[in-house]
């Protein structure tokens, strides 16, 4: 805390960054309690929120809901790319959860040998075991695809799957994981909602060994099993694509202001691309803190204002619906695709028939993730004799491609 003049809440967050790069704090060990730490620095409760929110969205430290904070399992990964000259050494294996002790399930059994910790997995129609798939919604073929590649895994297996959506509420969501459990579901296939903090539920499926899955998003600092694509990679993908067909002026959006960790690794993807141009970053240009009305066009919106005003001249949209959105708006203000704009999403939101296809997109291999996420859960149930956390974790990253369509083109010419 050399810089007197720096404000309280990172002089909080460096200081336990200290801690940790100095080894004096290690993996799973508990940082103090938000009043312990409000007594220590002097400052509000606020300002200690803020600071271990940072340090949680940041990777350092993971946050259990009436438990209190604790250091990153994964913290010598994140060390090693922080400081690759400290001298900090990579911790290799998988730290025992016993770490944050007294969090528990209501599920915790003996294993009865089928791999699913003693519950008695309700079966389906035909005898077949579950699998639950918990989901925050169905709104595109990204949700499609998903599931399309999960069933595919699954269809010569004794298990069906059973979807619960959860309508982008992590309430719900809690609901589901607990109604699939009290169910006897063997395992889960998780799709994380869109939330500041994690789900507890999640956490508590972790420290009882229960065999799980998540799939697109991760919880940055938790070691867990998980399919997804590389957000970072798909963010540099985009730049690079969109910046040699001469676009300078390239805006991201997000139709959520909830800061997932999916966004943000394509954000940070984004700028990272534009330092290694020499591009200053623009923040105007990232287009995330509102929510969007897809039951029409509001020409009142500051996203119509943006595209009106010709701020922009390609669109990164983080996903395929907000990409055809912003095209209708494109359409409705007379702006030609790709002419005089350039629309690239994330996810194709076409349903991928012959003749169909029309939006350039950055592919997230959907279908092979689904397929990879239902493998992986299959694996643990498959070894009845250990628990998922005995043998580590399984983390299959894919990497984004580039699929060129009908959207995207030269940058329009300036005229002079």
């Amino acid at each position: 805390m050399q810089n007197e003049r720096m404000p309280l809440y990172l002089k909080i967050q460096q200081h336990y960054k200290e801690l940790i790069l100095k080894g004096q704090l290690k993996a799973n060990d508990k940082i103090p309690s938000e009043k312990e730490l409000m007594e220590e620095f002097q400052v509000s409760r606020i300002t200690v929120a803020n600071a271990l929110m940072q340090l949680a969205k940041e990777g350092w430290i993971y946050r259990i809901p009436g438990r209190g904070s604790f250091v990153s399992e994964t913290i010598g990964e994140l060390i090693a790319d922080h400081q690759p000259a400290s001298g900090y050494g990579r911790e290799e294996g998988e730290i025992a959860p016993t770490k944050a002790a007294g969090f528990g399930g209501s599920y915790s059994s003996p294993s009865d040998g089928l791999g699913n910790n003693g519950l008695s997995a309700w079966s389906a129609a035909g005898g077949r075991r579950v699998i639950g798939l918990v989901m925050p919604h169905l709104v595109d073929y990204f949700g499609i695809r998903l599931i399309q590649g999960i069933t595919e895994a699954i269809e010569a297996t004794p298990y069906s799957l059973q979807i619960v959506l959860t309508y982008n509420s992590i309430e719900r969501e809690k609901e589901a994981v607990n109604d699939l459990i009290r169910k006897g579901a063997a395992g889960l296939i998780i799709f994380p909602c869109d939330a500041e903090t994690y789900n507890e539920e999640i956490l508590s499926l972790k420290l009882n060994g229960f065999p799980f899955v998540l799939v697109d998003r991760y919880l940055p600092g938790v070691a867990t099993n998980v399919a997804r694509s590389d957000g970072m990679v798909g963010g540099q993908l985009a730049v690079d694509y969109l910046w040699g067909l001469g676009h300078r002026d390239i805006a991201i959006c997000s139709d959520s202001p909830l800061p997932t960790i999916t966004v943000e690794d394509r954000i940070n993807g984004y700028m990272e691309a534009l330092k290694q141009k020499g591009a200053m970053i623009n923040p105007a240009l990232i287009l995330t803190d509102f929510n969007v009305d897809y039951g029409g066009i509001d020409k009142k919106h500051p996203l119509y204002r943006f595209i009106k005003n010709r701020i922009a001249t390609a669109y990164i949209t983080l996903n395929g619906r907000l990409g055809m959105y912003i095209h209708s708006i494109c359409s409705e203000l007379g702006l030609d695709v790709p002419g005089e704009v350039s629309i690239l999403t994330f996810d194709d939101p076409s349903p991928g028939l012959y003749g169909t296809e029309h939006y350039s997109h950055i592919s997230q291999s959907e279908q092979e993730m689904g397929r990879e996420a239902a493998r992986i859960l299959l694996n643990i149930l498959e070894d009845g004799s250990k628990k998922s956390t005995d043998s580590g974790y399984t983390k299959v990253i894919l990497q984004p491609k580039l699929i060129e369509r009908r959207t995207t083109g030269p940058a329009p010419q300036v005229r002079s």
